[in-house]
């Protein structure tokens, strides 16, 4: 039997949660002995400078065994995000629109800003010499 044939006969049920660049994948399979178990996949997409693109996949595989422990602990980090800063999303560092609300840090920005070359340049210009 081939790969691909061994594949579709252990999935069992999935569902798949798109969120952005990212794309998970949630399988339930059976071991060989007739049980089940849990994968999660997280695909990111990645677009190449020709505009060509690549996966980039991490897997988790979760037993039985751990489902209790690892679902208390997975409520306990998401409502402690949730309690600490909200449901809103912050921006990300990265966005041009995004603004800290320290204001020394502002001042600190506002240089760079000035600058013509991006911040990707910036970030390249590095010389062996500064490692």
């Amino acid at each position: 039997m081939s790969d691909h044939g061994m594949m579709e006969k252990e999935e069992i049920f999935s569902k798949v949660l798109r969120a952005g660049r990212r794309t998970y994948f949630f399988d339930v399979r059976a071991t060989k002995a007739g049980d089940y178990y849990l994968t999660i996949t997280e695909s990111k997409k990645f677009t190449n400078d020709d505009g060509s693109f690549h996966y980039k996949k991490h897997k988790i595989y979760l037993y039985k065994e751990d489902f209790s422990e690892f679902n208390e602990i997975l409520k306990e980090m998401t409502d402690y995000v949730i309690d600490e800063k909200g449901d809103e999303v912050i921006s990300e560092r990265h966005q041009k629109d995004f603004k800290k609300e320290d204001s020394d840090s502002e001042d600190e920005n506002s240089d760079l800003d000035s600058d013509p070359m991006t911040s990707a340049e910036r970030f390249t210009d590095i010389k062996f010499e500064d490692i």
